[in-house]
């Protein structure tokens, strides 16, 4: 008889899967510490950025009392102005958390961001790896995209209606001369507008980087991992049902075409899944018609005191 007939068969984790289980592991027995804190503008945990490639220099997406426009802008790479796309994924959310979070933390617009894009990279938990599907090729692409794109916020609160319209990186030209032969060219300065500066201080929404790292294989995770962040501790009394065509308003203008209801509902449901995993305080179920969100604790405690 053979011998592999008398083994219980073994659940074979893929890479991605074991990140997301030590992730979950750790967030559920281990506090954040400072080290694990980063930030996201309160706008774009309503209203992310695209997460695919975009074939227009446009793109818009509003949500309730929250909108992000964005125009893809040009980079002068010393003899003409290039055209960059509008930037798009997991990449320029994690750079953008980076940066928010440095920015608060030394409460300057200015953030020195190290001596080359390896390490960076680092500071992303992102290793530097080459060829055009590489992580130093993608960052490099997204972050000039990002850098050059205008970006107008649109947000309400309970007495105004407030509009933010400009670049949030004011000085980006470091990117243009850095690669990896000559470090030695790499300034380590971004500036961001002091409007987006301004704007920042007042609604950043703290975040988990161990969760936002975990679920960085994809933009829709993220993006429903930063909503829910923002939404939940704040919800009073009952529960809140969002509908599915909600839910395909701000999170699937991506899926088109034939069954694209579905296909979004499938892909958002396993997303889900993922955010859970990593937000376990979270008190979020599927009902019919929708999910329904219960009030529960911020990603990040409550400071006491």
């Amino acid at each position: 008889m053979d011998s592999n007939h008398d083994q219980p068969s073994q659940l074979v984790l893929t890479k991605r899967e074991r990140k997301l289980l030590d992730a979950s592991i750790e967030i559920e027995h281990a506090r954040p510490e400072n080290d694990d804190l980063t930030f996201m503008h309160s706008v774009m945990c309503q209203v992310g950025l695209p997460r695919s490639k975009v074939d227009s220099l446009h793109f818009e997406r509003t949500c309730g009392g929250a909108g992000l426009y964005l125009t893809a802008g040009k980079i002068w790479d010393g003899q003409q102005f290039i055209q960059q796309p509008i930037p798009y994924g997991p990449m320029p959310r994690l750079v953008m958390g980076h940066l928010n979070t440095q920015a608060l933390r030394l409460k300057t617009p200015e953030i020195e961001i190290g001596r080359s894009a390896s390490e960076f990279l680092r500071c992303l938990n992102k290793a530097s790896t080459g060829g055009r599907t590489g992580s130093y090729t993608m960052f490099r692409k997204q972050m000039l995209a990002l850098s050059a794109c205008s970006m107008t916020l649109g947000f309400t609160t309970q007495s105004r209606a407030i509009t933010y319209d400009g670049k949030p990186i004011q000085r980006f030209e470091a990117w243009l001369t850095n690669n990896e032969e000559q470090p030695s060219l790499w300034p380590g300065i971004i500036t961001f507008s002091s409007e987006y500066y301004q704007t920042l201080l007042e609604h950043a929404i703290p975040l988990d980087l161990r969760a936002l790292n975990a679920l960085s294989d994809g933009a829709l995770a993220m993006d429903i991992y930063t909503m829910l962040a923002d939404r939940l501790h704040r919800i009073n009394g009952k529960p809140l049902t969002l509908r599915w065509h909600s839910l395909r308003e701000q999170f699937g203008q991506e899926y088109t075409g034939y069954e694209a209801d579905k296909n979004f509902k499938k892909k958002f449901l396993r997303a889900l899944d993922k955010v859970l995993a990593v937000y376990p305080t979270a008190k979020v179920r599927q009902v019919k018609g929708g999910i329904q969100m219960l009030p529960s604790p911020p990603p990040i405690p409550y400071r006491s005191g």
